[in-house]
C-alpha cells in the first residue's frame, strides 16, 4: 500500500484509469476505546463498496479480487491503531493507495471510473509550504513545513552561537530600563546579518512565507537585518528553546491559515468583480468544459457534494445526472482535477461559501 503525500501524487493518482476504481473516505479515531469502531466503520463501508461494484459489469471473481487488498486491512490490528482524523483509500486492480489526514471526513465510498479526489484536493490545495526560522540564545534552527508535517534543514554556513553577541538576559533588563542598549543592538544586528548571509543560499528563488520564532525584542532587529523578502510579519512570540520542530509547527499553524483566508477571500473578491464580464460562470456544464481545456484559473467547488455525470471531451457534452452508476462521474472532482492539471487554483468551501450557493463557481482566465 502506498501512501499519498503530496499535490503532484493526488495529480498522478488522477491519471489512474485502468478499469474500476474505488475511494473510500471515513473519519477515524487516534487513541481510546473509540478506536474499535475504526474497523467497524471500515467493514460497513466495504460492504457498501462491495454493493457498488456489483452494480458494474465486474465478475464476483473480479470483485473478489478488487476487494482483496482492502479485505486485507481488516486483520490488520495495528493498522487501525495508528490513526488520525480521517482516512482515505484508493483501490484499483493495479494499485493501492491510502492517505490520513488531520482533518475528518465524511463517509464516502465512490465506484467510477475514475479516483474521487475532492475531498483530498481540499487539503493538498490549502497544504502551503513555509519556513520557520527558530533563533535563541544558544541555536538558529531552520523548519520547512507544509500543514501536515515539518522537516528541519540542516545550516552548515549559519551562526550558531547568538551567546557569544549577546547576554539576552542583560538585554532584557536593560531593555525595561531603556538604558545601556544601543551596543547590544549592534552586536545582534551584526549577527542576525551573518545569519542572513548563511541563509541566502538555502532560500536563493524560495517564495514560502518564512515565519521568525523568538523572544520579542530580537524580532524588530532580525527583520532590519534580514533580506528575504517574505518574512511575515507576525511572529512567533517566545523562546523557542527546547521547543521540538512539532511544538513550533502547531505555534505557526494560526498564522498559514490566515495566510490561506485572506487568498480565499482576494479569490472571491476576484469572482465578484469577474461576475457579469463573461469571466466568470457557475455552470457546471460551463465549467467542466472550460476547466478541460485550461481556461479556468480560479475554481470553488463545494465541499461534500457531488454532482454525477458524464462528459465528452470529443463533442463537448456534459450530460447531469440525479443519481450515480458506474459509468458517471463526480463533474465538480473532475472539474477540479483538471483545473489543477492545467495550473489553476482551487478552493473547497462550504457550498453557502460558493459564489451562488451551488456544487461550482469559477473564474475564467480568458
Amino acid at each position: 500500500m502506498n501512501t499519498v503525500q503530496s499535490l503532484d501524487e493526488l495529480l498522478a493518482l488522477a491519471n489512474k484509469h485502468v478499469g474500476i476504481c474505488m475511494s473510500i473516505y471515513m473519519p477515524t479515531h487516534r487513541k481510546g476505546p473509540e478506536i474499535q469502531q475504526n474497523l467497524i466503520r471500515f467493514k460497513n463501508l466495504l460492504r457498501e463498496a462491495e454493493n457498488r461494484l456489483m452494480m458494474s459489469d465486474l465478475r464476483p471473481s473480479e470483485i473478489r479480487e478488487l476487494l482483496a487488498p482492502a479485505q486485507e486491512l481488516v486483520n490488520d490490528e495495528l493498522f487501525w491503531r495508528n490513526q488520525q482524523d480521517g482516512l482515505a483509500l484508493f483501490v484499483s486492480t493495479d494499485s493501492f493507495h491510502s492517505f490520513k489526514a488531520s482533518d475528518g471526513f465524511e463517509e464516502l465510498v465512490v465506484v467510477s471510473k475514475h479516483f474521487h479526489l475532492k475531498p483530498l484536493i481540499g487539503i493538498m490545495a490549502r497544504d502551503a509550504s513555509f519556513l520557520i526560522i527558530a533563533i535563541s540564545q544558544g541555536d538558529v534552527r531552520l523548519f520547512e513545513c507544509t500543514r501536515r508535517r515539518q522537516n528541519e534543514i540542516p545550516l552548515k554556513d549559519v551562526p550558531q552561537n547568538l551567546t557569544e553577541a549577546l547576554d539576552l538576559d542583560d538585554f532584557e533588563k536593560r531593555l525595561q530600563l531603556h538604558t545601556g542598549t544601543e551596543n547590544t543592538k549592534a552586536q545582534v544586528l551584526k549577527f542576525f546579518k551573518q545569519v542572513d548571509r548563511g541563509l541566502q543560499d538555502v532560500l536563493r528563488d524560495r517564495r514560502d512565507p518564512l515565519i521568525f520564532a523568538g523572544v520579542d525584542y530580537l524580532f524588530p532587529i532580525y527583520r532590519e537585518a534580514g533580506t528575504y523578502q517574505y518574512l511575515l510579519a507576525k511572529p512567533i512570540s517566545g523562546n523557542p528553546e527546547g521547543l521540538s520542530g512539532d511544538d513550533l509547527h502547531r505555534m505557526a499553524m494560526p498564522l498559514i491559515e490566515d495566510i490561506l483566508s485572506d487568498k480565499e477571500r482576494d479569490a472571491l473578491a476576484l469572482y465578484r468583480k469577474s461576475a457579469g464580464t463573461g469571466l466568470a460562470s457557475r455552470d457546471i456544464r460551463e465549467i467542466v468544459r472550460a476547466a478541460f481545456h485550461g481556461r479556468v484559473g480560479t475554481l470553488f467547488a463545494a465541499r461534500g457534494i457531488q454532482q454525477w455525470g458524464i462528459y465528452n471531451s470529443e463533442s463537448g457534452d456534459v450530460v447531469l445526472s440525479d443519481t450515480f452508476d458506474p459509468s458517471s462521474l463526480d463533474l465538480v472532482d473532475f472539474a477540479a482535477i483538471q483545473t489543477l492539471f492545467n495550473g489553476g487554483t482551487v478552493h473547497v468551501l462550504d457550498s453557502s461559501n460558493i459564489p451562488g450557493g451551488g456544487s461550482v463557481a469559477a473564474v475564467f482566465r480568458y
